[in-house]
């Protein structure tokens, strides 16, 4: 479904965007996998040449960074020659209210939402050659306010919108944008952002009572989501935003 085709991913170390570079692997892409975390990052990357027998390019670097973020490209499109589909997977959470600190906002806003939009101009013209497309990460948190991590929701609203408007800029360029909303992961993404082991694993008995399916999604159930839209299947989808989460946001999500 993938051969030939080069999938640029960022926060390919962990997470989600782990799960996304092996169901990409599986499927023959080439990949060229972006992240912080060098040791977790090659292990991803062997992971991946397992699967699809072809070596990914492998690129640390952080999104705050403009200067990576053009390293990010410029790495890629030297090696590959072409950019056919991008995964903006990377990003950061924060506990956090609405009386956060300016270095907090900052933060978050500085890699889930300017890195973002900042490579997203950067490898537009490689996908408008390519006719390629774009599955940005977003959350349902982009429409379900969490006063404890009000950055994270800011910026999550914030890709859902740029992910309509670069949608109707690129459409007729040939150019797909669609974003994937997962509900809550059990990734590091909660434990990083400050909360303890003992207060993730109440939040998560919690999220499970709550959804209507009476479980939790994985990231290997975003990373189909996310292959769907990237692939030819998906055609005709262009600037929606795809809710994953087993019902949660049917059932009573005032609880979390």
């Amino acid at each position: 479904m993938f051969t030939d085709k080069v999938v640029l991913i960022t926060g390919a170390s962990s997470g989600i965007g782990a799960a996304c570079a092996l169901h990409f692997a599986k499927c023959s892409a080439t990949l060229s996998l972006v992240g912080r975390n060098l040791d977790n990052l090659t292990k991803i990357g062997t992971q991946c040449e397992k699967l699809s027998h072809l070596k990914p390019l492998l690129i640390v670097a952080d999104l705050t960074s403009e200067s990576d973020i053009e390293k990010i490209v410029t790495e890629t499109v030297s090696k590959y020659n072409k950019i056919d589909i991008l995964i903006n997977n990377a990003g950061i959470n924060c506990v956090s209210g609405t009386i956060a600190s300016a270095e907090a906002y900052d933060r978050v806003m500085a890699t889930n939402l300017r890195g973002t939009y900042l490579l997203t101009t950067q490898v537009t013209p490689y996908l408008v050659k390519s006719k390629g497309n774009i599955v940005n990460i977003s959350s349902i948190l982009s429409n379900k306010p969490l006063p404890i991590m009000t950055p994270y929701c800011m910026s999550k609203a914030a890709i859902d919108m740029l992910t309509k408007c670069t949608a109707l800029q690129l459409g007729p360029k040939g150019v797909r944008v669609n974003a994937v909303n997962p509900g809550p992961v059990k990734t590091e993404l909660f434990r990083r952002a400050g909360m303890s082991y003992a207060d993730c694993d109440k939040m998560f008995v919690v999220i499970e009572m709550n959804s209507p399916l009476k479980k939790i999604i994985k990231g290997e159930d975003v990373a189909e989501l996310v292959m769907f839209l990237a692939s030819d299947k998906a055609s005709c989808i262009n600037g929606s935003c795809y809710v994953i989460d087993c019902g949660l946001m049917l059932g009573d999500a005032g609880n979390l």
